[in-house]
């Protein structure tokens, strides 16, 4: 078995060593061959071309109990009526509760259903079980498995006419499976080597791949929102569990939302936009309190990924003609708004990005989250203490950008987080970080703390005393520093 987070580890280790004590047929008469009909999971469907799944799901190490589900045949039913024509079934019993008595029962009421076998399968032979079973595909953890027992896997699987949803989390997942060139990738944005959930992963993670295939979306599918980030993200799918498994009603819901395709890239198309700019271990730079064309044009040369330009009251406050003179640009654009609560966004920033000449809103004011979720944008949130870090959670976009504490400045503060602040806030989400960084500790702090995104302001300004322009010389090294080139 190769390295793998540490959770998922524990849960494989039990469950082999469940298979050493009892089989791995959970003590199940199984047939000797297949008796169930054998749906194609990857073909598309007029109601659901896409690759749409809801699970039956009774319990998580993260969540602990979900739902009882004492019948899976009959919510996977209410799946059905929903629309879904995939549906996954948790078969691992320690830590999830689940059983392969639980697919037996969901592929034998539903035989016209394409069942998904989810569970931290670890052999051949588990593949063959759950053919005999009837699962129709299997899901394959490239965490868990050396290179020699994934290719057996999959390729029994194949003989079988089985489909494999092969998941990766690393860069070092995808070099393993790329010689396999699956045509069905599932990426968690569940990190699970703390079990918490980072819309952003999946993004991540789908840079690493260089076939074509279809790529799932797994796990914090929580909304409505949840589902047009994906779709607007361009996945190819989704594995709802947990939400729909205790509202079996919310299938429908996010079944109707995936086809809300042109609202779904309006507000979430940008983030694709953003992650095609990824470099493996590198941060995205964002340069903010632009206020002349040929400091963004410099910070855009020199691989900045973001641009910021202030639209709230600043001594930074830049008109929209210059966001418009920075269309042409590589990099992205970003408008620094403060909204009141129960605010509207202004007209002004709603043309800029409607007509594309504006990428991103910042928010730093009051304004309720539904309106972080009408537009293509992201929450800034000053932290005074550690436990200011759950705000996070409830910030309502996907990522969030933290700022020190200012009494008296709702916006950038110009001042460093504490480092424990920083380490809770990191805790939480992909590190977005902003306040008192600069050329020169811009580099230790990317080292120690491997943010995802960097926002510099008043450290890059010149000295000509007027607090608006920027010094090249210090654009360029704080993005070579924070890349460590």
């Amino acid at each position: 078995m190769s390295t793998a987070p540490d959770i998922l580890t524990q849960i494989a280790r039990a469950r082999a060593a469940r298979i050493r004590r009892d089989g791995a047929a959970q003590g199940l008469a199984l047939p000797d061959t297949r008796t169930l009909p054998l749906i194609n999971f990857l073909e598309p469907s007029p109601e659901c071309p896409e690759i749409l799944i809801a699970e039956v799901k009774r319990r998580s190490p993260s969540k602990g109990a979900i739902a009882a589900i004492p019948e899976p045949e009959k919510l996977a039913a209410r799946y059905a009526q929903a629309g879904f024509r995939r549906v996954s079934v948790l078969t691992e019993e320690e830590h999830f509760g689940g059983s392969l008595a639980d697919l037996i029962a969901v592929k034998k009421a539903h035989p016209h259903l394409a069942v998904l076998r989810k569970d931290f399968l670890l052999s051949e032979e588990d593949v063959e079980l759950s053919w005999r079973a009837g699962a129709d595909a299997v899901l394959l953890i490239a965490a868990l498995l050396n290179e020699t027992t994934l290719r057996a896997m999959y390729g029994r699987a194949e003989k079988l006419g089985l489909a494999c949803l092969v998941e990766i989390h690393t860069p070092a997942d995808a070099d393993k499976v790329r010689p396999l060139k699956p045509p069905l990738v599932g990426i968690n944005s569940r990190d699970l080597k703390t079990f918490r959930i980072d819309p952003l992963l999946p993004l991540e993670t789908r840079t690493f791949i260089d076939w074509p295939c279809r790529v799932v979306y797994e796990s914090g599918i929580q909304r409505i929102e949840d589902a047009l980030f994906v779709r607007g993200s361009s996945f190819g799918g989704f594995l709802v569990g947990e939400a729909a498994a205790r509202n079996p009603g919310l299938a429908a819901d996010l079944l109707s939302a995936w086809g809300r395709e042109e609202e779904a890239r309006r507000c979430y198309g940008v983030w694709e936009r953003l992650y095609c700019r990824f470099k493996t271990h590198k941060p995205f730079v964002k340069i903010c309190g632009l206020t002349d064309y040929e400091d963004a044009r410099t910070a855009s040369n020199e691989g900045a990924d973001m641009l910021g330009f202030v639209l709230a009251e600043s001594p930074r406050r830049v008109e929209s003609g210059l966001i418009r003179d920075c269309a042409a640009l590589e990099a992205l654009k970003t408008a620094v708004v403060l909204v009141p609560k129960n605010g509207r966004l202004p007209d002004e920033i709603a043309y800029l990005l409607e007509e594309g000449t504006l990428d991103f809103v910042q928010f730093h004011g009051d304004e309720p989250p539904e309106l972080l979720r009408a537009w293509p944008s992201y929450k800034a949130l000053n932290l005074k203490t550690p436990a200011d870090a759950e705000k996070i959670d409830g910030a309502g976009s996907p990522a969030v950008l933290v700022d020190a504490f200012s009494a008296t400045v709702r916006g950038g503060s110009g001042r460093c987080l504490e480092p424990e602040i920083i380490k809770a806030a990191a805790a939480r989400r992909r590190l977005w970080l902003a306040g008192g960084l600069n050329p020169n500790n811009i580099g230790a702090i990317c080292r120690e703390y491997r943010p995802a995104l960097v926002d510099v302001s008043t450290g890059l300004n010149s000295n000509d005393g007027t607090g608006r322009r920027k010094d090249s010389q210090k654009i360029r090294r704080f993005i070579r520093e924070a890349r460590y080139e």
